[in-house]
């Protein structure tokens, strides 16, 4: 679903002709500020303001040693994303300096754009890859569908006892780390769950790579191979014989899809599902008690998606979305974007565009519609109703089961994440007070294996959310 662009405002960026754009050193050799940065961290609104006001609508940034731009303005992000004329390339090797060899090989983005999956793809291959997608989700995504109504009550169920591990921990009223021990764990089994891991006791450990290669920590490429391989192995085994999974939907769509590019695709997957989702959890949560954004006050309406989408618009889930290459010269703003230079557009510095933030008032619904968060075009997020979904779960059952629920540090001393690309809390300390006493604790037999996906997710299991809770707590 395309944004809907608030009333008054154009859809469109005028582009005027690049000869009438004045002559300026190559990207390389212009002044760049580093893209991390503490303002970038903290206070990112002061940042992308303050290249707005020096350079326009697109601005040269270093990410991570290699020279970037940026793309600021709303209706300059909008019109790449859309791509109306086929100027912008996903493919890495339509990037000038990566085909010349002058990319560092331990850059830390490059496996990001050396991936091949659908997100790094253009024309027939792309549609192939993401017609796939669209006809795999469609079963979870659609709410009348059995397959999305067993998949709802998984995540009403995996949220209720996360937040009943949490709280036997603490107790009653205590502190907790919403995001270590809620929002980031949830979306990784409703993962599991999808990509069809194992009920065997090795879908733990799956997921806890999954955990381990988000937190980007000392063992995160370890990780990475060993869920790779199992990830591998459970798309060879849906070729040769299908199951009630994502992959195998996907197979079925698309018979000519190899064990390979499914592998690439569910890899992606992985981090899309495990890190977006759950950073739009706490990035909800975080607004709703910040309370400045009409969050909190959608969410007392009873409209959760609006406050979702409020929070969408304060810290979007992808603050940068990597990348894309002209295939020819085209101007943004005063510059001229060489072919092949390596371009990032900016739905957090969209929403914060005067052309943006103008189009309607605070508490208005049309410009909530219109945010970026989830891209647009031809590179749309496919799996948005899916990811809205849980955090509509989520955040309804944080909401009804704490009858209190306040940040433990000021708004401005939050940790957030330093990434090129996600816009996320590395932690959540908050204070709490459960609504209700806690049930005593009874141990459930474990649930017999079956075929379908990892952790049935029944109230009352004892299995999927203790295991993993335990493995989080040792690693």
């Amino acid at each position: 679903m395309e944004p809907q662009i608030p009333r008054g405002q154009s859809a469109r960026a005028e582009f005027p002709p690049a000869e009438a754009s004045p002559p300026h050193p190559p990207l390389e050799s212009l002044a760049r500020l580093p893209l991390l940065n503490r303002d970038y961290e903290s206070r990112p609104a002061a940042f992308y303001e303050r290249l707005r006001a020096e350079y326009g609508p697109v601005a040269p940034v270093d990410v991570l040693g290699v020279p970037v731009w940026l793309v600021l303005g709303y209706a300059q992000v909008l019109d790449v994303l859309r791509d109306a004329r086929g100027v912008w390339s996903r493919r890495v090797d339509s990037w000038r300096a990566y085909r010349e060899g002058r990319v560092p090989a331990d850059w830390p983005m490059l496996p990001v754009v050396e991936s091949g999956s659908s997100g790094f793809r253009d024309g027939a291959e792309s549609t192939r890859l993401r017609s796939a997608w669209s006809e795999g989700l469609r079963p979870f995504q659609e709410r009348g569908r059995p397959q999305a109504r067993e998949l709802e009550r998984a995540v009403h169920a995996y949220a209720d006892e996360l937040i009943t591990v949490l709280a036997e921990s603490g107790g009653r009223s205590g502190w907790a780390d919403l995001s270590a021990q809620f929002a980031r764990p949830l979306p990784l089994m409703v993962t599991g769950r999808l990509i069809g891991f194992p009920t065997d006791s090795g879908a733990d450990e799956m997921i806890m790579d999954l955990w381990r290669v988000l937190d980007a920590g000392p063992d995160a490429q370890e990780a990475s191979d060993r869920l790779l391989a199992r990830v591998a192995e459970v798309c060879a085994a849906r070729v040769r014989e299908p199951r009630e999974d994502l992959p195998s939907y996907m197979l079925a769509a698309a018979p000519d899809l190899t064990a390979d590019e499914l592998t690439r695709e569910m890899a992606m997957l992985t981090g899309l599902s495990g890190d977006i989702t759950a950073n739009l959890i706490c990035n909800t949560i975080t607004e709703v008690l910040i309370g400045e954004t009409g969050a909190r006050d959608s969410l007392s309406a009873g409209m959760i998606k609006e406050a979702i989408n409020r929070a969408s618009i304060a810290h979007p889930p992808m603050a940068n979305l990597a990348f894309r290459w002209p295939r020819s010269d085209v101007r943004i703003g005063r510059f001229r974007i060489a072919a092949g230079d390596p371009v990032m557009v900016s739905p957090a510095a969209a929403h914060l565009d005067p052309a943006f933030t103008g189009g309607g008032a605070q508490d208005s619904v049309y410009s909530s519609r219109a945010h970026l968060a989830w891209s647009a075009g031809p590179h749309a997020c496919l799996g948005r109703d899916l990811a809205t979904t849980i955090t509509m779960i989520a955040v309804e059952r944080a909401f009804h089961r704490f009858s209190s629920l306040d940040l433990a540090l000021p708004p401005d001393q939050l940790p957030w994440r330093s990434s090129p690309l996600i816009r996320g809390l590395r932690s959540l300390p908050v204070n709490y007070t459960l609504a209700e006493e806690l049930p005593p604790r009874a141990e459930a037999p474990a649930p017999e294996p079956s075929r379908d996906a990892a952790g049935a997710g029944e109230p009352g299991s004892t299995s999927l959310v203790r295991r993993i809770t335990r493995l989080m707590r040792r690693s």
